[in-house]
């Protein structure tokens, strides 16, 4: 009698291997990560995988973020594929630089983004922005969580940049870049080619007001984004090109606008806890403000530790790499698993639930080490987000106005679908004012 067995775990990551597993990202969304978990024993820090025909390794947890943050070991330049490069981040733009050259090019968005007094700058665009959408609300309106963020957000960081126009014309901008987040990762679908159109657009515009500075037609003030992007200069001293100044202009206000996806998830997280709901409307009228109250801020953490949005970030190996076992030679490929990373066993009391109150206490999260949203290490020389302060700024004035008690958060369309990336409430979480009749379920 044969007796079979099954094969072990080292024989099965093997025989995955022997597939490319790009594909799967595409086929499997935000459940991409746990699958190659799988190949490994629990706990483990790295698992093997095959990325666009290099040899790879999945890292995750403070060990794969020290890793792949190391510049003496890990390169971006190349990294990224063109794909999701030129589409998103735009053809030239910080994201692919290393080194000297990424340090000084990423000392600009430190100094636009990163410090208090641009928060401060950005505030009262914010309370301006997001009371226009409650009052819309409550006057009637039916734009989704997510739409009314999106203009709002768009509106205020435009205006913070110092980009002219009228307020409808930002908001048509700001669906564009948002469209961009929206498709770029999902070539196979129409809104990938949507996105290049669009991309395309957004580049033309943004390299037209950057010529109008350099030309003296337009004068920002000293200090915003638009200004310090039109002056800036390279190590050598020469003003970037137009083009590239536009990109980074881009780079500077589309990560802003890319967050209105949270503001969606906060709709979804609000409505089924509607005691947090509560204590933040209480917080609000008691500060008088939107932006900034403590338990919106807590709220807000939690959303981003949890809600999908960028799943993993791709490094190429300059030197061999070993770390827990695994090993990739140079010119492979270490993959940082974000959303792995943010809800890890190893570095977080009880991941899988959604808790606020684990920030509580926490003054400066980027000291969190396992805390990386769009990219981790120093905000100074590595590759950690500089508009981080003005994200949650953000969402803190959404997630203020989302728990007035006299706008209500309707129950359908709040399902995920964790396999497109970027993903979020499929509604986008539909609001409406709390006095309005509510809607026949037959019509």
């Amino acid at each position: 009698m044969e007796i079979r067995t099954l094969p072990s775990r080292a024989v099965q990551a093997a025989r995955s291997l022997a597939v490319d597993d790009a594909p799967f990202i595409l086929i499997r969304g935000y459940g991409f990560g746990a699958s190659v978990w799988r190949r490994v024993q629990g706990g483990a820090r790295s698992a093997p995988m095959r990325l666009l025909g290099h040899d790879a390794v999945f890292v995750r947890g403070v060990e794969g973020i020290d890793v792949f943050y190391d510049e003496s070991r890990i390169a971006r330049h190349g990294a990224m594929p063109a794909l999701v490069q030129e589409t998103l981040f735009g053809h030239g733009s910080v994201h692919g630089l290393d080194g000297e050259e990424h340090r000084h090019r990423k000392a600009a968005f430190v100094d636009v983004a990163y410090e208090d007094i641009q928060v401060a700058r950005l505030t009262p665009w914010l309370e301006r922005e997001w009371e226009a959408e409650r009052a819309a609300w409550r006057d009637g309106g039916s734009r989704s969580a997510y739409q009314a963020a999106t203009g709002a957000l768009g509106r205020a960081v435009m205006g913070w940049a110092g980009l002219p126009g009228t307020p409808a014309a930002k908001t048509r901008w700001s669906a564009r870049l948002a469209q961009i987040v929206d498709g770029f990762g999902a070539p196979y679908s129409p809104a990938y080619g949507v996105a290049v159109l669009n991309r395309l657009g957004s580049d033309r515009h943004a390299t037209r007001l950057i010529e109008a500075v350099r030309a003296g037609r337009l004068k920002p003030e000293p200090g915003t984004a638009l200004f310090t992007w039109a002056h800036h200069r390279d190590q050598s001293g020469e003003l970037l090109s137009a083009r590239t100044a536009g990109v980074e202009l881009q780079n500077s206000i589309r990560p802003m606008i890319a967050v209105a996806r949270f503001v969606a998830f906060a709709a979804k997280e609000l409505h089924d806890r509607p005691e947090w709901r509560t204590r933040i409307a209480t917080e609000t009228a008691t500060n008088g403000r939107l932006v900034g109250g403590e338990l919106a801020t807590l709220f807000v953490q939690e959303i981003r530790r949890t809600a999908p949005f960028v799943p993993m970030l791709p490094g190429r190996a300059t030197v061999d790499i070993d770390i827990d076992g695994q090993h990739v030679a140079a010119g492979g490929r270490v993959v940082l698993d974000i959303l792995g990373t943010n809800t890890d066993e190893n570095s977080w009391a009880h991941p899988e639930r959604f808790a606020p109150e684990r920030f509580l206490g926490v003054e400066d999260f980027e000291t969190l080490a396992a805390f990386i949203l769009h990219g981790g290490a120093d905000v100074a020389t590595g590759h950690r987000c500089p508009g981080e302060k003005l994200a949650v700024a953000d969402l803190t004035a959404g997630i203020a106005v989302l728990s007035d008690p006299r706008l209500r958060i309707l129950d359908t369309g709040l399902e995920v679908n964790r396999r497109r990336l970027p993903t979020k409430p499929r509604s986008g979480g539909r609001v409406r004012s709390a006095e309005a009749p509510r809607q026949c379920p037959f019509h």
